[in-house]
């Protein structure tokens, strides 16, 4: 009995122990190699703050998984050392009554290692927070809306929607962003986990975050803070570009809206209706603050903070329906006729 008692417990010790080596294999295997090309990976970081955060999760698992060892070393110890045996006859264990020396250790190594993560991870949120801007800095105002971002670039007079174009930091030239995030409404959180940790928006109150990616490519967010019923799709991406890339993207941006005589009929069925309280389009009347602004819609991959691809079909969808796309979402249905529709849709088509 005894025996089936101690091989039964040496084997949940033993699941105990290697349940957390198998979690902590499991979250390395995600790798680079296994990442989609826009990752999410917060073990590829690809920027001097995602870096720094991830260098500090390292560091925290080593200290605790040495915490773990040696615990379930000397749990592990107890247990077979001091299990019960048949010669015991039931009786009691010799009895410790106390040990300053075990006590003191106790005591002070715990707290020497709440100290030292207490210090390292100051460090870490001093260097992210406190970092000043450089002059050739890139700066961004990202505003949270129920659920879309908006994109404003100050300095450049650009403003746009879900998707944020930077240029790339070479370390011998930093070329860092600084973004300002502000909320119209409600709680949000922006994150993009290969380029910076969570940030909060909140409502009356400004926060600020930096990037400074130093590979191109497009990085994928998302909120992490629920802001109501579509919080799981209001996403984010951010397109890394090289120098000559981005200032061709900015030149683009600062061109007004195209004027295509064959979408005429679409435009005074998006200016006669409800679309222009919301929306603004440059170069027209149309000069809406609800809404994303649309005046380079098409030059966007996706539509409806990332929920679809930018398609005629979605297009045409999320103005006739939006909530086929996204429940809960605020834009209303248009209620056009299909012929209004297409004009509409054709109309967007031409906004680069």
């Amino acid at each position: 009995m005894s025996a089936r008692r101690t091989k039964s417990i040496l084997s949940r010790g033993w699941q105990i122990v290697v349940l957390p080596f198998w979690s902590t294999s499991a979250l390395w295997a995600v790798g680079p190699d296994d990442t989609p090309s826009h990752g999410t990976n917060i073990f590829a970081p690809a920027s001097t703050p995602a870096k720094s955060i991830a260098d500090l999760s390292v560091f925290v698992l080593v200290i605790t998984g040495i915490i773990f060892v040696v615990v379930f070393a000397l749990l592990f110890y107890s247990v077979v050392k001091f299990r019960e045996r048949v010669i015991d006859a039931g009786r009691e264990p010799a009895q410790v009554y106390g040990s300053t020396q075990i006590e003191f250790a106790w005591t002070i190594i715990p707290t020497l290692i709440v100290v030292v993560l207490f210090l390292a991870t100051a460090r870490v949120i001093h260097a992210l927070q406190d970092a000043p801007e450089p002059a050739g800095a890139v700066e961004v105002t990202a505003i949270g809306h129920q659920y879309w971002w908006e994109f404003r670039y100050p300095k450049l007079g650009i403003v746009t929607a879900n998707e944020l174009h930077i240029p790339v930091s070479n370390p011998s030239h930093p070329t860092p962003t600084f973004l300002q995030l502000l909320s119209a409404d409600t709680d949000h959180s922006f994150w993009v986990p290969e380029l910076a940790g969570k940030t909060d928006l909140i409502p009356n109150h400004p926060n600020r975050m930096w990037v400074d990616p130093q590979r191109t490519g497009v990085f994928l967010g998302q909120c992490a803070q629920y802001c109501g019923t579509q919080h799981a799709k209001m996403l984010l991406r951010i397109s890394v570009d090289r120098p000559e890339d981005f200032a061709s993207w900015v030149r683009a941006q600062e061109r007004p809206g195209v004027e295509n005589a064959g979408a005429i009929p679409g435009r005074r069925v998006f200016e006669r209706n409800a679309c222009m309280n919301c929306h603004a389009v440059g170069g027209t009347p149309a000069d809406g603050r609800f809404g994303p602004d649309l005046t380079h819609l098409m030059s966007r991959t996706t539509i409806a903070a990332g929920a679809a691809e930018n398609t005629r079909d979605n297009l045409r969808l999320w103005i006739q329906n939006p909530s086929a796309i996204k429940p809960g979402s605020l834009m209303p249905a248009m209620k056009l006729s299909d012929a209004d529709l297409d004009a509409v849709v054709s109309y967007m088509e031409t906004l680069h």
